[in-house]
């Protein structure tokens, strides 16, 4: 008799131990699964244009497409040490290297060429520089960039598996 009660007053906190340990284990996943949901960084986006672009300076447009409201500085157009044209893919897919959304356009001018200029245009003389105010044909966005060992692999088996079209579609 005294050996069952000495079991049954150890059952509750074993009990107790046991349920602690499967919140923190559950706990600890959640954290994990969400930090790697929310990756900061440089968005990975991968976008198809109507012509080839991928010489070209992009610069981001009101939604009216009215007044240039985000440009490259004449030395901020680098990636890495190197002009930064995006990356081709396959298909006519492009990788961003430089932070362009849906309101991109592109510029008559270069890469090359923009980093020749002494000063940076402003934005009305941007805006006279516009080649193409809707250039692109599709665009998704992969997620975080960060997230990914190799952006460009990953991107280009989306590509060739068909499953770029279940990532985020911007347009």
């Amino acid at each position: 008799m005294q050996q069952n009660v000495m079991i049954a007053s150890l059952r509750l906190p074993l009990f107790f131990i046991i349920i602690g340990m499967c919140c923190a284990s559950c706990a600890k996943q959640i954290s994990q699964h969400n930090t790697s949901a929310a990756v900061p960084g440089p968005r990975c986006i991968v976008y198809k244009t109507k012509a080839d672009y991928a010489q070209l300076v992009p610069v981001m447009l009101s939604a009216d497409k009215s007044m240039v409201v985000s440009y490259p500085d004449v030395k901020d157009i680098y990636h890495n040490g190197q002009l930064a044209y995006p990356t081709q893919l396959s298909d006519g897919y492009l990788l961003d290297n430089r932070g362009i959304g849906t309101d991109v356009a592109f510029l008559k001018i270069t890469y090359e060429e923009y980093s020749r200029l002494t000063v940076t245009p402003h934005p009305g003389e941007l805006l006279e520089m516009i080649l193409d105010k809707d250039p692109l044909t599709a665009m998704y966005d992969c997620g975080s960039r960060s997230q990914y060992q190799d952006p460009v692999a990953v991107m280009l088996l989306l590509i060739r598996s068909g499953e770029l079209i279940h990532q985020k579609r911007l347009k």
